[in-house]
């Protein structure tokens, strides 16, 4: 009974329906750029987005949270990536003058050729697996209603870590 309610509920109800095309586009997309990005530059979409967020980031680099943030991803998924990219010889890392724990990932001369040599493949499966589909007349609405969703990311991940942070204060005052 309770798959039957969740099933008409999905076909019913156009935000969810909505909703669920959005991960399964999202995914369908992500997963054609991760394939042609590795067929054709052996690199992986994370390796790509994060080359490029640093070389657009004011003064060419970002630091290591920002980085995490930018890419979604857990600072240890971040330096992990980070690591990996330092290690193929296309980023660096300095320290950050006003704060000792912290440092950023800049691009090397190596970094900025692999990031240009793989663009031209990355926006020829953006316009074709993204762009192409949706008509020109649509795109600015559709830009508009993203922009609306990624505008309270600040806050709403300000909250998710306070929450975290609750969470692990309260398990830590729990008596054992």
């Amino acid at each position: 009974m309770i798959a039957t309610d969740i099933r008409s509920t999905a076909l019913d109800d156009p935000g969810i329906r909505a909703w669920l095309r959005f991960l399964q586009g999202h995914a369908t997309v992500t997963r054609r750029l991760e394939a042609e990005l590795q067929a054709d530059r052996g690199m992986s979409l994370a390796e790509y987005d994060a080359l490029l967020q640093i070389a657009i980031a004011k003064d060419g680099r970002l630091r290591m949270s920002e980085l995490a943030d930018t890419l979604v991803l857990s600072r240890s998924g971040a330096t992990r990536l980070v690591d990996r990219l330092e290690r193929a010889g296309c980023l660096t890392r300095t320290s950050c003058p006003s704060d000792a724990r912290g440092s950023y990932a800049m691009l090397t001369d190596a970094g900025h050729t692999r990031l240009r040599d793989a663009t031209p493949v990355h926006l020829r499966g953006v316009r074709e697996h993204f762009l192409d589909r949706i008509p020109a007349d649509e795109l600015p609405e559709l830009t508009r209603t993203l922009e609306r969703l990624s505008a309270p990311a600040a806050a709403d991940d300000a909250r998710c870590e306070a929450a975290v942070g609750l969470a692990e204060d309260r398990a830590e005052s729990r008596p054992r």
